[in-house]
C-alpha cells in the first residue's frame, strides 16, 4: 500500500492546469513536460510504499521496581484506560511489566510481579520487547517509569534506530513535588587492614534543604548525619577503618521529607580489605580443633561459627572454604551459589567435613555445591535401612497463582508441584506418601500409599494442583497431615511444610500439635516461599523448630524443586553410620602429598555415601558398604575435597587422638589452597549500574 506523507501537495495540479490553458505559449499539455510536471507534484506529496499490515502494535513497559512503585499503584489503572480507549481495533497493546525481569502478561491479568524489585532492567526490557516484536507490523514503545536504571542505557538510542521503532515515556515523578535521591555512591575498591580511607555519596535533588543520612556497614549502622542539598546537589563524605580482612558491604539511607520517590535513596557499595589471602572455616564448633591445626602450621585463618551472617563478600581474599559439620539450610543460598564459581573460575578450594549436619543429612543434596563434591550423596536403594512414611502440606493460596519471571505461562504453584513431584521420585519403594492442599481448609489430594505401587499416580496428581486462592491455614493443614500419618505403621514419619513466608495463617495450638507429633516420634520442616524478614518468616520457623526439622527459605520459586529434594534426601536417603569402622588407603593420597601418611585404624562414624567417576578415593570403610572416607578432585580451576568421617565433635575421638591428624588436615588444606597466583597477573574492575567490565592489567 502507497501512502502519502504530503498530501496536500496534490492541490497544486490545479494551478498548474490554470497556468496551461492561460499561458498556452508554454506548452504544458505536451506529454512529456506534463508527465515531469506530474512527477513533481509525486515527490512533493512523499510518497511511501507501506510494507507493514494496517493497525499499531503498542508494547507497553511498566516499571515495577521499588523506586516506581509508590505512583504507579495510584495511577496506572488510569493510564491503563486511557491507553486502551485510544486503540482502534487494528491495534494491539502488549503489556511487559519489568523489575529485574520484563514478564509478559495481558492487561487483565492481576498478578503481582514476582521478581527482584530492588533493581531496574529497563535495557533489558526494551531488548526483550524487540525480540517479541512482529516484522510485519508497525511497533512503538511506551515506557512507564519513574526515569532511573541499575543499569547503563548507553546504547539503547543506536538499538532503536536500527530497528525503526519509535519510544515514548512516561515518568512518574509529579509537578512541583520535592525529590532527591543518591546520584553517586563513591567507594574505594580495594584497601589495607586498619588502613583510613574516605568515600562519597553525591546527592541530587529538585529541592534545597537539609537531608537526614544513616551509614550502615555489615548491617550495623557506624553513622548518622544531615547533608545539605544546594542547587540541587550534596554530598556526604564519611571516613572509616576496618581491621578485618574480606568484603565489607556498606549501605547508606537519605531520608528527606517529603519525597516523591523514597525508592532512589539507598545505596550499596564493597569496600574490599587485603591483608593476605586466607582459609575460611565454617563450623559449628567454636573451639573446633581445626583452627588449632592450621594456626600451627601458619595458616592465615579467619573462622565463621554463626553461618547465617555468610555472604558473598566472605570469599574475597579466600584461597580455600572448609565447611565442618554445618548444615545447609543455616548457610544462605546466595553464597552457597557462589562458592560454584569461586571454584570452577576463580580457583578456590572447597572441603566438607563430616557429620549428622554434613553431606546428605545436612541437606546439600541438590544444592549448588552437590556437582562440586568428589562423593555423591544420594543414598541407594539397597542400602536403605528404615522406610519412612512422608506427608507433604502444600499453600494453595492466592498467592500461588502468581507468574514466575523468566518462565511464560508457570506459576508459583507449578514449580512448588514440581517440587512435590521431586520429592515422590526420590523416596524409596517400601515408603509412604500422602499429599494435603490446603487454604482455608486442608483438601485431601492423595491419601497415605506406597510409593512403589503408585508412584506414577502419584507424579501426575501433584503435579496437578491448583491454587484457589484465599490463604494458607497452618495448623489445620498440620493437624490433617499429622492424622493421616500417624495411622502408618512406619516408625519414622515426617512433615514437609511449604507455605508462603508473607502469607500464613492461623497459627492455632500449633505448639501443643507439633508437641504431640514429636512424642509420636514425628518430625516437621518447612520450606517458606520468601525470606527470613517477611511477616509470617518467625512463626513458620518456630514451626520447624518445635518439630526438630529444617527450615529453609526459597527467595525465588525456581529453587523450590531443588529444596524439596534436598529436604527428602536429608529425611530418606541419607544415612551416618555410627557404628566404628576401620580405615582402608588406597595409594591415592601419594597424588597430592609426597610426605607419606600413617593412616588411623578405625573411624567413630562416617556418613555414607559413594565415589563418583573421576575422583581420587584415599581412604575407604571395611564394612560392607566400602564408602570412601576421603576423596578428592579437580573442579573447572579450582579443587575440592570431602572427609566423611567427623573432625570434631560427636564421633570424632578415634579422629582427634590420630597421631597424623595435623599432617593430614594440613596437606588437604594446603592442596585445595593450590598453587599461588604467578606475579603480575590482574583484573580492573569498571562498574556501571549492574554492569561489571574486566580488563586484564
Amino acid at each position: 500500500m502507497i501512502t502519502f506523507a504530503a498530501p496536500l501537495w496534490a492541490l497544486f495540479v490545479l494551478p498548474l492546469l490554470a497556468i496551461g490553458w492561460y499561458q498556452r505559449h508554454l506548452r504544458l499539455w505536451e506529454p512529456l513536460r506534463a508527465l515531469c510536471l506530474l512527477l513533481l507534484v509525486l515527490l512533493f506529496m512523499q510518497p511511501r510504499l507501506r510494507t507493514t499490515t494496517e493497525g499499531l502494535d503498542l508494547w507497553v513497559l511498566v516499571d515495577r521496581s521499588d523506586s516506581a512503585a509508590d505512583r504507579l499503584t495510584r495511577h496506572l489503572p488510569e493510564w491503563e484506560t486511557l491507553i486502551h480507549s485510544a486503540r482502534t481495533a487494528q491495534d494491539r497493546l502488549i503489556w511487559v511489566d519489568y523489575a529485574d525481569t520484563p514478564v509478559r502478561r495481558s492487561a487483565s491479568d492481576t498478578t503481582v510481579y514476582a521478581g527482584d524489585t530492588s533493581q531496574t532492567h529497563l535495557t533489558q526490557a526494551i531488548r526483550y520487547a524487540q525480540s517479541q516484536m512482529d516484522t510485519s507490523r508497525a511497533s512503538r514503545l511506551l515506557v512507564l517509569s519513574d526515569g532511573y536504571s541499575t543499569e547503563p542505557l548507553h546504547d539503547i538510542a543506536e538499538r532503536l534506530a536500527q530497528y525503526q521503532v519509535p519510544l515514548d515515556y512516561r515518568l512518574l515523578t509529579p509537578r512541583g513535588v520535592r525529590d532527591v535521591r543518591i546520584s553517586r555512591f563513591e567507594l574505594p575498591a580495594q584497601v589495607q587492614a586498619s588502613e583510613g580511607f574516605m568515600f562519597e555519596a553525591h546527592l541530587t535533588g529538585n529541592t534545597d534543604g537539609p537531608v537526614p543520612y544513616v551509614i550502615t556497614r555489615n548491617g550495623v549502622r557506624v553513622h548518622r548525619g544531615t547533608a545539605q542539598v544546594q542547587d540541587g546537589r550534596g554530598v556526604v563524605q564519611f571516613s572509616d577503618r576496618i581491621h578485618t580482612v574480606g568484603a565489607h558491604p556498606y549501605r547508606i539511607d537519605i531520608h528527606p521529607e517529603p519525597d516523591a520517590h523514597p525508592g532512589n535513596n539507598t545505596a550499596t557499595g564493597w569496600v574490599d580489605v587485603q591483608g593476605g589471602r586466607h582459609v575460611l572455616l565454617i563450623t559449628r564448633y567454636p573451639d573446633d580443633p581445626i583452627t588449632t591445626v592450621l594456626k600451627q602450621h601458619h595458616i592465615n585463618l579467619k573462622v565463621v561459627t554463626q553461618p547465617s551472617e555468610l555472604h558473598v563478600g566472605h570469599l574475597t581474599g579466600t584461597r580455600a572454604v572448609i565447611l565442618n559439620n554445618v548444615a545447609a539450610y543455616h548457610i544462605p543460598t546466595d553464597f552457597l551459589r557462589a562458592l560454584d564459581v569461586f571454584v570452577r573460575v576463580q580457583g578456590g578450594g572447597l572441603l566438607m567435613a563430616g557429620g549428622k549436619h554434613a553431606f546428605g543429612a545436612g541437606g546439600y543434596y541438590g544444592s549448588a555445591i552437590d556437582p562440586l563434591l568428589p562423593v555423591a550423596m544420594e543414598l541407594r536403594e539397597e542400602h536403605r535401612q528404615y522406610p519412612v512414611a512422608m506427608a507433604i502440606v502444600m499453600d494453595r493460596s492466592g498467592s500461588m497463582s502468581a507468574g514466575v519471571p523468566g518462565r511464560t505461562g508457570l506459576t508459583k504453584m507449578d514449580l512448588a508441584n514440581e517440587g512435590a513431584a521431586e520429592a515422590i521420585s526420590l523416596l524409596g519403594n517400601e515408603d509412604v506418601i500422602t499429599v494435603f492442599a490446603v487454604d482455608s481448609a486442608p483438601h485431601l489430594i492423595v491419601p497415605l500409599l506406597p510409593v512403589q505401587e503408585s508412584r506414577t499416580h502419584l507424579l501426575n496428581t501433584v503435579r496437578g494442583i491448583h491454587s484457589q486462592g484465599g490463604g494458607i491455614y497452618v495448623y489445620t493443614g498440620l493437624q490433617a497431615a499429622w492424622n493421616e500419618l500417624k495411622t502408618s505403621a512406619h516408625p519414622r514419619r515426617h512433615i514437609v511444610l511449604f507455605a508462603d513466608a508473607a502469607d500464613a495463617e492461623e497459627p492455632g495450638q500449633y505448639q501443643s500439635l507439633l508437641h504431640t507429633i514429636r512424642q509420636n516420634g514425628g518430625t516437621v520442616s518447612v520450606i517458606g516461599l520468601g525470606t527470613p524478614t517477611d511477616p509470617d518468616a518467625a512463626f513458620l520457623s518456630d514451626i520447624a523448630k518445635r518439630g526438630e526439622g529444617r527450615m529453609f527459605f526459597a527467595q525465588s520459586p525456581h529453587e523450590l524443586p531443588a529444596l524439596f529434594a534436598q529436604e527428602t534426601v536429608s529425611v530418606a536417603r541419607s544415612m551416618f553410620v555410627e557404628e566404628p569402622v576401620s580405615v582402608r588407603p588406597t595409594g591415592t593420597w601419594h597424588d597430592l602429598a609426597a610426605e607419606p601418611l600413617t593412616w588411623l585404624l578405625t573411624v567413630d562414624g562416617y556418613n555414607l555415601s559413594y565415589g563418583r567417576p573421576g575422583a581420587s578415593i584415599a581412604a575407604v570403610s571395611t564394612d560392607t558398604y566400602h564408602a570412601p572416607l576421603t576423596a578428592f578432585w579437580q573442579r573447572g580451576v579450582g579443587r575440592t575435597a570431602a572427609i566423611t568421617f567427623p573432625l570434631a565433635g560427636d564421633f570424632s575421638q578415634r579422629a582427634r587422638a590420630w597421631p597424623d591428624y595435623g599432617l593430614f588436615i594440613h596437606t588437604l588444606v594446603r592442596w585445595l589452597m593450590g598453587p599461588e597466583q604467578p606475579p603480575g597477573i590482574g583484573l580492573k574492575a569498571t562498574a556501571v549500574g549492574n554492569t561489571l567490565s574486566l580488563d586484564p592489567g
